[in-house]
C-alpha cells in the first residue's frame, strides 16, 4: 500500500537513540506557523507516496497503521527537529487529515460532545452536558475547513458551493450536519453537528437521567402498543430525536416500519425497517424528492406505521390522513413549544399543502388523527425534561380540547444553577384508557392518581 520509495527509519545505536531522546526534550518548531508547515509538508509528501488503490483495500485499523508508519519514516528526513511529543502529536494529526476528518476527529471521539459548533476555521465551540464550551482546536484556514466539509457531504451524495450554499448532511454514525457558506456566511464556513450516541439511549436511560419518571415510560410504553398516534413536540435541542428513537423500540419487532427523514437520525432496533430519505434539486434545480413525495409513496408500501422524523410543510396533511386511513401507532416530531402551540402549528403547515379547507376541517383532521403529544425541552441548566404527556380528547365548536396526563413542575433553582422541581401525575383518567383495554395493555389506574411522582 505504501511506496516503497518512502526511506527507511535509520537504525540507531542505543547510545544515540539515548542523545536523541535527550535532544527531543528541548528540541521543538520555533512557532504555531513552523508546526503548521511541517504538517502540510509531510501530508503532501504522504499523498504523494501512498498508494491510494491499495489502501482502500485495508480495513481501517491496517491503513492507519501503515499510515502511521509512513508518516514516521518521511518526518526521520525532515530538517525541522522534533521533541518525541511534538513527533507523535504530528503522527495524530495528519492520521486524522488522511483518514478522518481532521481537527474534527478528537472531539467526535469524546462521548460527553454533544454538539459541535464550528463558526469559521478559529472559532469552534463544544457543548457538553448542556453547557457550551470553545475549545482550542483550529483550522489553518478556511480552505482547510471547506475540505472537511466537502469530505463530509460527499459521502452522503450532496455539495456544497457558491450555487447551494446551505446543506443537511450526517455522519457515519449518523449525527446531523448542517453547513451554511460564504456568500450566505460572512465570516467564513459554519457547520454545526448534532451528534448521536453509538448506543441509541433507551427508556430506562431517560428515567434514570431523570427526564420522566417509571410511571410516564410505562404509560407512554401501552400507548405505543396499543397503536395510538404520537406527536413529540419540542424546541430545538430539547431530545425530540432521542424520545422518539426510545417510543419506537416499544414497536412489536413483527411491524413493519417505513421511516421518513430529511437527513437519517432515527436508529431503530426492529429487524423490518424500511429508511427513505429526502433528496435535494440537483444543479439544474431537479431531481427533487420532498417528504411528502415519500408519505404518499410509503402509503403503498404496505407499512404497519409509518415514523416521520419532523414534520415541516406540507407533508404533515399527508401525515394525518395515513394516521386517520388505518396507518395507527405512527409517531412523528415537530418543532413547537407547548402542547397547544403544537396543534396551532400543525394547523399553518397543513395549509402549506396548497389545499384550500376551512380551519374546521383541518382541526378536525387533526383532532382525530393526533391521541397523543409528549413535550419535552431542554430547561435552563441543559438538562431534558418531559414537560408534558398531554391527550387530544376531541372538539368543542372550533376548539380541539386537551388534557395533560403528566407534568413537571419546576420550583426553583439551587444555588448550583440546578433546577428543581417534581413530575407529577395532574389525576385525569385518560379517554384512551379503553383503547388500551381493547389492545390487551392494562394499566393501573393508580398511575393517573393525582400526586408526586418518585
Amino acid at each position: 500500500m505504501i511506496d516503497r520509495r518512502v526511506p527507511p527509519v535509520t537504525a540507531m545505536r542505543p547510545g544515540d537513540a539515548a542523545a536523541r531522546l535527550r535532544n527531543d526534550a528541548v528540541l521543538r518548531p520555533k512557532t504555531v506557523q513552523e508546526f503548521e508547515e511541517l504538517k502540510v509538508r509531510i501530508h503532501r509528501e504522504l499523498l504523494e507516496k501512498l498508494d491510494l488503490v491499495a489502501l482502500a483495500s485495508l480495513s481501517r485499523e491496517q491503513g492507519e497503521s501503515q499510515i502511521r508508519v509512513a508518516i514516521g519514516r518521511l518526518l526521520e528526513h525532515q530538517s525541522t527537529p522534533l521533541s518525541r511529543v511534538d513527533r507523535e502529536r504530528v503522527i495524530e494529526e495528519i492520521a486524522y487529515e488522511v483518514l478522518g476528518l481532521g481537527p474534527l476527529d478528537p472531539i467526535l471521539q469524546d462521548p460527553a460532545v454533544s454538539d459541535v459548533l464550528i463558526n469559521g476555521p478559529d472559532n469552534i465551540y463544544v457543548e457538553k452536558f448542556g453547557k457550551l464550551e470553545k475549545t482550542a482546536v483550529r483550522f489553518r484556514d478556511n480552505a482547510h475547513l471547506m475540505q472537511i466539509i466537502d469530505r463530509i457531504v460527499s459521502r452522503v451524495g450532496r455539495r456544497v458551493d457558491e450555487s447551494s450554499p446551505m446543506v443537511d448532511a450526517r455522519l457515519p454514525d449518523g449525527s446531523r450536519v448542517n453547513v451554511i457558506i460564504p456568500p450566505l456566511a460572512l465570516d467564513g464556513a459554519v457547520m454545526s453537528i448534532r451528534r448521536f450516541g453509538r448506543d441509541p439511549y433507551k427508556i430506562e436511560d431517560l428515567v434514570a437521567f431523570r427526564s420522566m419518571t417509571q410511571e410516564m415510560a410505562d404509560v407512554l410504553k401501552a400507548i405505543v402498543h396499543a397503536r395510538l398516534n404520537i406527536v413529540v413536540s419540542g424546541g430545538t435541542g430539547s431530545g425530540k430525536t432521542t424520545l422518539l428513537n426510545c417510543l419506537s423500540s416499544f414497536i412489536p419487532i413483527n411491524e413493519r416500519i417505513v421511516t421518513i427523514e430529511d437527513s437519517a437520525e432515527l436508529q431503530l432496533q426492529q429487524p423490518h425497517v424500511v429508511r427513505l430519505e429526502t433528496r435535494p434539486p440537483n444543479l439544474e434545480g431537479r431531481g427533487e424528492v420532498t417528504a411528502r413525495d415519500l408519505v404518499r409513496n410509503s402509503l403503498r408500501m404496505r407499512p404497519d406505521r409509518i415514523v416521520v422524523g419532523e414534520v415541516r410543510g406540507g407533508e404533515s396533511l399527508d401525515m394525518l390522513q395515513a394516521m386517520n386511513t388505518g396507518h395507527d401507532g405512527s409517531l412523528t416530531t415537530l418543532h413547537a413549544n407547548s402542547p397547544r402551540e403544537c396543534l396551532q402549528r400543525l394547523e399553518m403547515l397543513v395549509l402549506m399543502a396548497g389545499i384550500e379547507l376551512p380551519v374546521k376541517a383541518i382541526r378536525q383532521q387533526i383532532c382525530s388523527a393526533i391521541d397523543v403529544i409528549v413535550q419535552p425541552r431542554r430547561i435552563q441548566d441543559g438538562t431534558r425534561k418531559v414537560m408534558k404527556i398531554t391527550e387530544v380528547i376531541g372538539m368543542e365548536g372550533d376548539t380541539i380540547l386537551t388534557q395533560d396526563i403528566f407534568e413537571f413542575v419546576q420550583t426553583g433553582v439551587n444555588a448550583s444553577g440546578i433546577v428543581e422541581g417534581y413530575f407529577r401525575a395532574t389525576g385525569v383518567r385518560p379517554t384512551f384508557m379503553d383503547r388500551l383495554a381493547a389492545a390487551g395493555v392494562n394499566l393501573d389506574h393508580v398511575k393517573f392518581e393525582s400526586r408526586e411522582l418518585g
